[in-house]
């Protein structure tokens, strides 16, 4: 109970803490040039500043240092945030390569990883437990930055990645916390705090931007969560719960590096086939988007936490049916929700838009309606190669794509 409690002030302390600091933050960045300028694959039309991610910082250093207990442990967790928050400011304010970035990143997550922030052991379902021995230090420093740079990938919409980690924060700290591990539970606690203090600000219409600074700070802060949570421990959905409750990161990440890998771009080149450009292309605002996307990372938040408090099994291969059953609903939601999401947002609406555009088009210049096979492979083509061509507004005719730019 004090455990919870401790969480419960740390959450607040650190929002509060966040909340009034964002505006000091938008001062600095405007006196010192950290602005992100209007540009073609962004969806905000104004300069806006970009180091309130800092704000985000201060409530969590704030809240780690009251909250937190006194150990090592503790003491290279906030060094490092101190770390991976620095590489995101210098990113904000002067532009670093990809290679410099991912070295700071990786220099950052080595800093807890040294403290004892590690994974020993690994626990998995239907195999067990066993040692990873010196592959413990890279396997959880590769495990840190990628998550940093899943979140620093969502970073595209005004309000996306912070609600994001909000929503992820909480189920992993009720997770921790249901598995004694009391420490990961106030981490966790902390960061959804600073995550909701910076949101406040940065839900549409945002007055400015966390940058790499908050992105990097929120990955980074949500890797270590699960790291001294569920993955610390021996329950044997350890490694499924923080990949459930991540997902909706992890599959945009997934999704937008497996294109770039197949056109031959580099995977740090940004385009425009993240979820929330496609359904921008498609007519969603920016408060649609989010919550479609807030929805369906609740949905797999719920099946998270419907794994680690449902007593479907007695972890010893005997699953009781009715139980069985309540997760099974929740998996079958999560599941419904997603393809939703991939598959019907991304196809059949995009589809219907575009024939409404064309036959509008064709019927004021008085030209035959389209026939839906070319709308149908107009769509494919667009959603294969990620961008989305200007109709002709004076035939209705599609325009040409090249896949190998990446534009039309």
């Amino acid at each position: 109970m004090a455990a919870t409690t401790d969480a419960i002030l740390a959450f607040l302390l650190a929002a509060a803490v966040a909340w009034l600091l964002v505006p000091y933050a938008e001062r600095l960045a405007h006196r010192i040039g950290a602005i992100d300028l209007p540009k073609e694959r962004g969806l905000h039309d104004k300069p806006m500043p970009r180091l309130s991610g800092l704000a985000i910082f201060a409530g969590v250093e704030v809240a780690g240092w009251i909250w937190l207990p006194s150990d090592g442990e503790t003491r290279s967790i906030l060094l490092g945030a101190a770390a991976i928050a620095a590489v995101g400011v210098v990113d904000d304010v002067r532009g670093l390569p990809a290679l410099p970035k991912l070295a700071g990143q990786v220099g950052a997550a080595l800093i807890p990883v040294a403290g004892g922030v590690r994974v020993d052991v690994l626990t998995l379902p239907f195999v067990g437990g066993f040692e990873l021995g010196w592959l413990a230090y890279p396997l959880t420093v590769l495990g840190i930055v990628a998550v940093v740079n899943v979140i620093n990938f969502i970073d595209g919409v005004d309000g996306l990645a912070a609600g994001v980690c909000v929503i992820a924060a909480i189920a992993l700290a009720v997770i921790a916390l249901s598995l004694d591990r009391n420490a990961a539970g106030v981490l966790a606690a902390l960061t959804a705090g600073g995550a909701l203090g910076f949101l406040r600000h940065g839900f549409p219409p945002a007055s400015s931007f966390m940058g790499d600074t908050g992105s990097n700070l929120l990955g980074y802060l949500l890797a270590v969560a699960s790291v001294q949570g569920a993955l610390k421990t021996n329950a044997v959905v350890a490694l499924v719960l923080p990949l459930v409750v991540l997902a909706v990161p992890i599959l945009d990440t997934g999704f937008v590096v497996a294109k770039r890998l197949k056109y031959r771009q580099p995977i740090y080149q940004a385009d425009t086939w993240h979820f929330h450009h496609r359904m921008a292309n498609v007519g969603f605002s920016q408060r649609r988007t989010l919550a479609y996307l807030y929805g369906w990372t609740l949905a797999l938040a719920a099946l998270a936490l419907a794994l680690r408090f449902v007593p479907y099994s007695d972890d010893r291969g005997h699953f009781d049916a009715l139980w069985t059953a309540v997760v099974v609903v929740f998996g079958l939601l999560a599941l419904a929700t997603s393809v939703y999401l991939v598959y019907v947002l991304e196809i059949l609406k995009l589809r219907r838009v575009r024939l409404r555009q064309v036959a509008g088009i064709r019927r004021q210049a008085h030209a035959p309606p389209p026939a839906t096979g070319e709308v149908d492979r107009a769509v494919e083509e667009e959603l294969e190669t990620g961008t989305f061509p200007a109709i002709d507004p004076e035939t209705g005719e599609f325009g040409a794509i090249d896949p190998e730019r990446g534009e039309s």
